[in-house]
């Protein structure tokens, strides 16, 4: 064999080894693609414990809590709701019934939704002092239970950061984050979401609230995502989420009123009463036509 032939067969060696080891530092250089996971995994339940707003939550198709479940299922998560939600309630009412809403039925999960009225009810709320003691309690008896807890910054009361109410609120909240961070339980900071969510200016209605408290359907699905979001889900999962909401059906109503001459409310009796059926069905039937013509010019 020539000489040349050796030296050639030893660069070319030296060749292979030096791609190999660039492989492996390329390989090594290359960023891991890392994909968030839920703290919420398939088969597990999740108790929803708060006031109206989480009743609501439950009731209504495009309620928060309702979201949140159907979220997650559209990201392959089924999990199991536990409504505990009773309007009015305060602090001192929550953890009255803890035992009997939450703890016996053996939820992996609780979020905790209070403070609005606890403030809201004024005279007849619950002040700071006594409000952190029993939210204190609730997070204490639930953990022990084995219960892991999510807790929620009371959403503002009107929505205007500066009135007297949420100022007061404001306490509340602080000591929410406080505590979430002392019991290690997941946060969702509705209040602070809220207020970033809030467009500036004068509007004709309300904006996230049907009377300025309880969430409308766009209400819902900010405190469902901010929920979702601090389960861990990423930002393409929240995106999945969110065009799941936008695309189920009968989720949102509108009502509207039309003032009509007894001739006219006549005439529409007698076309219910040809077509089988009532004034109110028939009407709800053609302003939903009218409608789905109306967005068809929406931009």
């Amino acid at each position: 064999m020539k000489p040349f032939d050796t030296t050639t067969r030893l660069m070319c060696a030296l060749g292979m080894c030096s791609v190999g080891m660039f492989s492996l530092l390329g390989a090594a250089l290359v960023p891991a693609v890392c994909h968030a996971e839920s703290a919420v995994k398939t088969g597990e339940k999740i108790a929803f414990l708060g006031d109206s707003i989480t009743q609501g939550g439950a009731n209504n198709a495009s309620g928060y809590v309702r979201l949140v479940i159907s979220g997650l299922e559209a990201n392959g998560i089924k999990a199991t709701m536990i409504p505990a939600g009773i309007s009015g309630h305060k602090s001192n009412q929550m953890l009255e019934r803890l035992t009997r809403d939450v703890i016996n039925k053996k939820p992996d999960w609780m979020t905790l939704s209070c403070g609005v009225n606890d403030v809201w009810h004024g005279a007849n709320g619950v002040p700071l002092d006594a409000y952190e003691k029993n939210i204190a309690a609730i997070v204490d008896q639930a953990q022990a239970a084995g219960i892991k807890v999510m807790i929620l910054t009371a959403t503002m009361i009107h929505e205007d950061a500066t009135n007297n109410e949420n100022k007061i609120l404001a306490l509340y909240n602080d000591f929410m984050r406080k505590l979430a961070a002392e019991k290690k339980c997941l946060l969702a900071d509705l209040n602070a979401d809220m207020q970033a969510a809030l467009e500036p200016g004068p509007h004709h209605e309300h904006q996230l609230t049907s009377d300025g408290v309880h969430m409308n359907p766009l209400g819902d699905r900010m405190m469902a995502r901010s929920i979702l979001k601090s389960f861990g889900l990423s930002d393409a999962e929240l995106q999945t989420a969110n065009d799941a909401w936008l695309n189920a059906p009968h989720t949102c109503e509108v009502a509207g009123k039309a003032k009509l001459t007894l001739r006219q409310y006549e005439q529409l009796r007698q076309l219910a009463a040809q077509r089988g059926t009532s004034v109110g069905t028939l009407v709800q039937e053609e302003t939903s036509k009218a409608i789905a013509a109306l967005l068809k010019t929406a931009p």
